[in-house]
């Protein structure tokens, strides 16, 4: 608790919700110490937490993550074939990331979800300003991690003017939402655009620093120099001038010294060593003046010094030494200066990133002619003219033959039988889909939905055994088959497809009646269910689980 409010900077924890758990508190405590343990610099960028409320949201095991292919395609084993493949139409960093956390935790709250699906309606409609959104939001850099690299003291000169071209394209963005919601300020349908928009705070005086701090285009790294631009800093410049001005005089000096001596080949040179010195071959050793002081002797001549060249030395090494260190301090000072209003950056980036999450999902609505679905508590899930999103997008345009489905308090199980590659998957997951959009505020590929928000969605779909585990494919089944039962609620949709296949046939056809009168006669768990089967023998029970 102490190592939290001191990260923190606060006197009590109760404004984050965490001093009635205990639990939190230490696992929170632990990760701020192993961090400043690892990290071994400030963590000042850390300032805020956000307790993970899982009553806000949806929960989704393994196993329905995997069979969805939300993030993950099965078979290529990347985005390739997910639906985030689908959705992803983001071009920022913050976007990508935002969107991916959304696809696995959908809301619970209707009116949580009610304020997304307002400002990507907002969007849908406002094409022209969707898109100007779009490409403002492509010229900015990832900000989170700028700010991380900032506060951590490892941000890079390069790093720090994205930063400001990042933070000169929000007055741009700004205005452009403010265009899209309009007279639509106070309503509820542009609340979460309205609430982005007031993310965007300019960051002035961020912006102005970096601006006549940081050379226009700087080195990448700091070990060069040549980054603080010119008029910044006086002492800097001074010095910079003094240094310059000593070069000069040393690179005019060979030929000065030429003229004044007649040697012709007299040369100035440069090592390590000596430093600068005056050269002379041996056939004008009688021509050198009375003030060169010999150096070294060499096979073919002598080298000299004079008292001017060593001010001059000394002046060029001293400055430059100083330049270097000066250099340093005043970079460090921009750092912790731009650190400190790591808040307000972050909060920048967070507006950016659901900004670019809303035109994603509005862009994606609009090419794939998905409508805008009626969510709320109840308890019918309604889906006319239906498509499943990720295999309709790899299918001829108008290709996928659309569908309905309806389950409610009377109807809330449904048999889908048929032969192999009949489409009794696919129906299934669209079904699932369809519903895990309209929960995190997308629009949904149908001519028509209505969603009860279901409290979670489970599956079971495939038959893969895990050896390595000392699970059989029938286990495998079983187990995930149970812990369904054993969670699943009334207010929870059930994707259970051949259930009863990993062992003999009529076995199997026993645990799939099983499966089927246990969901529909107990009263806690008469979930909403899409059952697919070979066994057209369960159509029986139509007849005999009426009631």
């Amino acid at each position: 608790g102490e190592a939290l409010k001191t990260q923190l900077r606060v006197a009590s924890l109760a404004a984050f919700g965490l001093e009635d758990k205990p639990a939190l508190l230490r696992c929170a405590g632990v990760i701020v110490q192993y961090l400043q343990a690892t990290q071994r610099s400030a963590l000042s960028h850390l300032a805020s937490l956000m307790v993970y409320n899982v009553h806000d949201h949806m929960s989704l095991d393994p196993a329905t993550r995997r069979n969805l292919e939300l993030v993950e395609g099965i078979r290529s084993r990347g985005v390739k074939g997910s639906l985030l493949a689908v959705l992803d139409m983001t071009v920022t960093p913050m976007g990508a990331r935002l969107l991916r956390r959304w696809l696995q935790q959908p809301l619970l709250d209707v009116s949580s979800i009610l304020r997304r699906q307002g400002a990507v309606a907002v969007l849908y409609r406002e094409a022209a300003v969707c898109a100007a959104i779009a490409r403002v939001l492509r010229s900015c850099s990832d900000l989170e991690r700028l700010v991380t690299r900032v506060t951590l003291g490892v941000a890079g000169p390069r790093e720090l003017q994205s930063l400001r071209a990042t933070l000169e394209a929000v007055p741009t963005l700004a205005r452009e939402v403010g265009s899209a919601v309009g007279e639509g300020k106070a309503s509820e349908e542009g609340a979460a655009l309205v609430e982005a928009m007031d993310g965007l705070d300019p960051c002035a005086d961020v912006v102005a620093l970096i601006q006549a701090a940081i050379a226009e285009d700087p080195p990448a790294s700091t070990r060069g120099g040549g980054y603080i631009r010119q008029g910044y800093s006086a002492e800097l410049d001074s010095l910079a001038a003094a240094s310059h001005s000593a070069k000069l005089w040393i690179a005019d000096l060979e030929q000065r010294e030429r003229e004044r001596t007649g040697i012709r080949s007299l040369k100035v040179g440069y090592n390590k060593v000596f430093g600068y010195y005056l050269e002379v071959t041996k056939a004008h050793l009688a021509a050198v003046p009375g003030d060169y002081v010999r150096k070294q002797t060499l096979v073919n001549g002598e080298r000299y010094v004079t008292s001017e060249l060593k001010e001059q030395e000394s002046l060029v090494l001293h400055a430059e030494s100083r330049l270097g260190e000066l250099e340093q301090e005043i970079y460090r000072d921009i750092l912790r200066q731009v650190g400190a209003k790591a808040d307000v950056l972050l909060r920048v980036a967070r507006a950016l990133g659901q900004l670019d999450v809303f035109v994603s999902l509005a862009e994606v609505a609009r090419r794939n002619a998905y409508c805008r679905p009626t969510v709320d508590d109840g308890d019918v899930i309604e889906v006319l003219g239906g498509r499943h999103p990720v295999v309709e997008r790899a299918l001829p345009p108008m290709a996928f033959v659309a569908n309905d489905v309806r389950l409610s308090s009377e109807e809330r199980i449904m048999v889908v039988t048929g032969p192999n590659m009949s489409g009794k998957s696919t129906y299934l997951r669209q079904v699932a889909l369809i519903v895990l959009l309209a929960q995190i505020g997308s629009f949904v590929p149908a001519d028509s939905a209505h969603i009860g928000v279901v409290d979670r969605i489970f599956t079971r779909v495939g038959a893969q055994d895990e050896i390595s585990a000392g699970q059989s494919t029938f286990m495998v089944e079983m187990v995930e088959t149970a812990l369904i039962l054993s969670q699943c609620t009334s207010r929870s949709l059930l994707i259970l497809d051949e259930v009863g296949r990993g062992t003999s046939t009529y076995d199997g056809l026993a645990i799939a009646q099983a499966v089927l009168e246990y969901i529909h006669n107990s009263p806690r768990h008469q979930a909403k269910t899409l059952f697919a089967t070979h066994f057209h023998e369960l159509v029986t029970l139509e007849k005999n689980l009426t009631s």
